[in-house]
């Protein structure tokens, strides 16, 4: 029997490539994104299932599990994100941008595994795609206020939802590197295949005792 992903921010860059990745691996796939149609060359894979989402409209987060009634989700990946606008330095940060930055990247995953649990398989992993830049301790540069804290804030509720789903759910932040993506940028390390590759590979070894760590693509533990 063939297992499940869902998946959100699918459309593109990482979320993207999950997708082709673990559908090539013979998974059932439920990809949500905020438009569909950017899916195209994909949507008539008979193991895809297409879902508009915009993971900041609430009302839709909270009726997934009824559209999902008959599926069981044997992996949830967070990746919808955003970075939130280039001009975010001290002296520069927009209320209304840095407040929908923490809505879409640490509120979100949140409602989302709010919603979805009565849709988890028994120990089912939940993966919430963060990023060094909201270790604190790896904050050498300063700036990046939007991006920086919203990350933290995701770091911090996958630690609560560690603890919260202990004995039940595995839950980790995965740092996916920096990579060749619209976010990322042309002059990034890596490509999106080797970044979704690295992370199938640690998402496959978890351990119930991982739960609740921040982990890079390739499987070394970021400090908080």
């Amino acid at each position: 029997m063939s297992k499940t992903l869902f998946i959100t921010g699918a459309s593109r860059g990482i979320g993207r490539e999950f997708v082709r990745q673990y559908l090539d691996a013979g998974w059932q796939v439920v990809a949500t994104c905020r438009n569909p149609t950017d899916l195209a060359d994909l949507a008539q894979h008979p193991a895809l299932t297409l879902l508009q989402l915009d993971v900041t409209d609430w009302d839709a987060v909270a009726m997934l599990a009824s559209q999902l009634a008959h599926t069981r989700i044997d992996l949830l990946i967070n990746n919808a994100g955003i970075y939130g606008g280039v001009m975010q330095d001290l002296g520069c940060t927009d209320v209304g941008t840095w407040l929908e930055t923490l809505a879409t990247n640490a509120i979100a995953p949140v409602k989302i595994v709010e919603s979805l649990l009565p849709r988890l398989a028994p120990r089912a992993l939940i993966i919430n795609i963060s990023s060094k830049m909201g270790s604190m301790a790896d904050n050498g540069s300063g700036g990046d206020y939007h991006y920086r804290s919203a990350k933290a804030a995701l770091n911090a509720a996958t630690v609560s939802l560690a603890r919260d789903l202990t004995g039940r759910h595995c839950c980790v932040a995965l740092h996916p590197g920096w990579v060749q993506t619209d976010m990322g940028g042309a002059y990034a390390l890596i490509d999106a295949a080797t970044s979704v590759r690295g992370m199938r590979d640690v998402i496959a070894g978890l351990q119930a005792t991982d739960s609740g760590r921040f982990i890079t693509y390739d499987n070394r533990s970021i400090p908080w």
